[in-house]
């Protein structure tokens, strides 16, 4: 009951000066406003790279070709042609836990249709590529092991691709040319969005790899290989267990380096998202400024109040009112202006986070987590910059206080 009838004498001290109380919480609204909206852009953007990171496929494994030393120059991803067909067929067969392999080589080429030119990414892949990315079809069928075993000339084609040479036109079973050379469609992939680079994953075209390596590209070695293990939990055991294969297979001896690189999934992803985690530290830490700001403000604003209510204060104590009860009262008059402003806050940085979404077009998460921290971090401020001059107020002289002019 003591602590109900201070709460209520805190509400009347605070509506007794609205509008010093309404600019001393605006410091707090501003502080947590800017706190969840700043988070929430920065857990947007993260959640939108691991969206990215997830059209990869579940639990991919990707092998490299590079990655090797030679004369002092230290060379990066597909540096060199290190990687084989025989090596993703000793992958497949050797390897407990693998439940798909797609060798793959890349190049960029140009296409014709419908008396159109069309700069595009073409992939030479495997018949287990689609189901490794879980890419599902929109139309057609996926290419077979006998057109990869042929070179055929069979191709499955990305929804930028039909958009754009084949406008409201069902395309399975049209051909197009790769470097003058028809490729018959077979089907058209559902709609992926963007890379984690940025680029547009659907506008691509899938060969099979020996008709890439044959027709197009005229080469023997391939730039990776797409590994699907069986779960997460056997993804590590497979990343070790293909590279001990390759060092055997290629010959690399104990102190060499290796000549390619594996990734896995979540190696990609956690590189991939680090940056947002720093920007959406940052942006927080900037924003906590703001609170900052706001506790001094309650705390300038309460000394002033302690000064003011001075004979008050006296009066509270001479007819009984101990030093636990002004600190208290004082206390909760801090914390009740600090919780208030966070509220309020809230609700700017929930508003203030969905219309940078819809105007920006920026990806904003606020999550329960973030509210709930931004409520208990405005009462700690109201706590901590309220505490001394609730004590000030505690510890003044009864006789002294009521002398006050």
């Amino acid at each position: 009951m003591r602590f109900i009838a201070t709460f209520k004498i805190a509400l009347r001290a605070l509506r007794r000066n609205k509008m010093r109380s309404t600019l001393t919480a605006l410091g707090i609204i501003i502080g947590v406003g800017a706190v969840i909206a700043m988070v929430g852009i920065g857990n947007g953007a993260k959640s939108q790279v691991e969206a990215q990171i997830a059209s990869l496929g579940q639990n991919v494994v990707l092998v490299f070709s590079g990655n090797f030393s030679s004369g002092g120059v230290r060379s990066g991803w597909g540096g060199a042609g290190t990687l084989t067909i025989e090596d993703a067929d000793a992958i497949q067969r050797e390897i407990p836990g693998v439940v798909g392999v797609s060798p793959e080589v890349r190049g960029g080429q140009r296409v014709l249709a419908n008396g159109q030119n069309w700069r595009t990414q073409v992939l030479g892949e495997g018949p287990d590529y689609l189901n490794i990315r879980d890419w599902p079809l929109d139309d057609g069928a996926m290419f077979t092991e006998q057109d990869v075993r042929g070179a055929a000339k069979v191709c499955i084609i990305g929804k930028t691709i039909a958009n754009q040479l084949f406008p409201n036109e069902d395309v399975v079973g049209i051909s197009l040319r790769i470097r003058d050379i028809p490729f018959k469609i077979l089907g058209v992939l559902a709609p992926k969005g963007l890379s984690v680079m940025g680029s547009d994953q659907d506008d691509v075209i899938i060969v099979p790899y020996t008709s890439m390596m044959k027709r197009l590209e005229r080469r023997t070695n391939i730039n990776s290989i797409m590994v699907q293990a069986v779960s997460p939990t056997v993804s590590d055991k497979v990343q070790r267990d293909i590279a001990d294969l390759l060092r055997q297979r290629h010959r690399i001896g104990p102190g060499r380096d290796d000549d390619f690189t594996i990734r896995g999934q979540q190696e990609i992803a956690d590189a991939a998202t680090a940056t947002t985690r720093t920007m959406t530290v940052l942006l927080g830490a900037i924003a906590s400024v703001s609170l900052i700001v706001g506790g001094i403000g309650i705390m300038n604003i309460m000394l002033v109040s302690v000064t003011e209510r001075t004979r008050e204060i006296g009066i509270r104590m001479a007819v009984g009112a101990h030093g636990r009860d002004i600190l208290l009262q004082f206390l909760i008059e801090a914390i009740t202006l600090s919780l208030l402003g966070g509220i309020i806050g809230i609700t700017l940085g929930l508003t203030t986070a969905k219309v940078l979404s819809a105007v920006a077009g920026w990806p904003t998460l606020v999550s329960a987590s973030s509210i709930i921290i931004a409520v208990l971090f405005s009462a700690a401020v109201g706590i901590f910059f309220g505490f001394y001059p609730a004590r000030k107020a505690s510890r003044l002289d009864p006789i002294e206080a009521l002398r006050y002019e």
